[in-house]
């Protein structure tokens, strides 16, 4: 007779699965870059330029191949070759060609297809992975107005390890390679905004917005409201939590993140319900009460004045669209 395994009495062990929320960087991307991507392989081949207008997106350009010479008003061109990532945060208009001498094509999206589009002459080629992020609705903390551009080079050991796949991946593409091309791209977007998030905090007086992560006080306070959204902080509670003053704490938050710690919790809470109606289907009462709102009814009136439709007809509308 076979016997019992006397481990089956044991109680199970609970594998916790890993919950990003309170990360204040990785809650503002996910939102408001990573879920709104599109991608794009091109061949260029000297002499080539485009001309790249103003848009409500952020933008990234990874240089497989070759060299490219990027161009934004007011700054010096900036020289980029083979490994080097350039990301543009904020869409500022920029010119993106192989020599100050070239002739300038505008640029403008075309159709999905995963054929690369092929520019320029017979020349020198270079190879670019271009992602574009759009941001109809800028998340909280790129309201501000970070840096025109970040550079990224294989000299820093993280971009060094995701270039190294990337060119792996362009030098022997296999099944569903576009797909891995993209993840990496987010990857190196990640990237880029920690490395934006990390810059020195005399510019953040300067730049508000994202690079108040750069402040110790102000990025536990974010990171506060981040996990425990639905709790009802108030200015003196924060101020607490993070050892500060209440008259220093709002002022050096509305300084570094360019709205009153409220504000950007009100703020917050429309962006995650918003995720919410649109991912899942829990009942509006039920969002409400997560994000923070004791009253429905008080809740449909704020999710209107920031979204300009209730919380029924922004659902419906996302439905429609998918």
């Amino acid at each position: 007779m076979a016997t019992r395994p006397s481990n089956l009495s044991r109680r199970p062990i609970a594998l916790d699965i890993a919950d990003g929320r309170g990360d204040v960087l990785g809650d503002v991307m996910s939102l408001g870059l990573l879920r709104n991507a599109q991608y794009k392989q091109v061949e260029a081949r000297a002499p080539w330029g485009l001309d790249v207008k103003e848009r409500n997106r952020a933008l990234l350009y990874l240089i497989a191949r070759g060299t490219a010479r990027l161009e934004l008003a007011g700054r010096p061109a900036v020289e980029l070759a083979t490994g080097h990532v350039a990301f543009l945060p904020r869409g500022a208009p920029h010119v993106l060609r192989d020599s100050a001498k070239s002739a300038l094509s505008m640029a403008c999206d075309g159709r999905r297809t995963a054929v690369a589009r092929v520019i320029g002459g017979r020349g020198a080629q270079t190879s670019i992975i271009a992602a574009f992020f759009d941001l109809e609705r800028r998340p909280p903390l790129l309201m501000g107005r970070p840096s025109d551009v970040v550079v990224l080079t294989e000299h820093e050991p993280h971009v060094a390890a995701t270039m190294s796949l990337v060119l792996t991946e362009l030098a022997s593409p296999g099944p569903a390679s576009i797909l891995l091309l993209q993840r990496l791209a987010d990857v190196l977007v990640v990237q880029a905004m920690r490395s934006l998030a990390k810059q020195p905090a005399c510019r953040v007086a300067r730049r508000p917005g994202l690079l108040a992560l750069s402040d110790p006080p102000i990025q536990e306070a974010l990171s506060l409201m981040h996990t425990k959204i639905g709790h009802p902080w108030t200015v003196a509670e924060l101020a607490t939590r993070v050892a500060l003053s209440r008259s220093g704490f709002a002022a050096r938050f509305t300084e570094l993140v360019s709205e009153s710690p409220l504000q950007y919790l009100a703020r917050w809470r429309m962006t995650r319900a918003a995720e919410m109606l649109r991912d899942t289907r829990d009942a509006v009462s039920s969002i409400a009460t997560r994000v923070g709102y004791e009253s429905t009814p008080s809740f449909n009136k704020a999710f209107k004045r920031w979204q300009g439709a209730s919380p029924g007809e922004y659902r419906r509308a996302q439905i429609s669209r998918t």
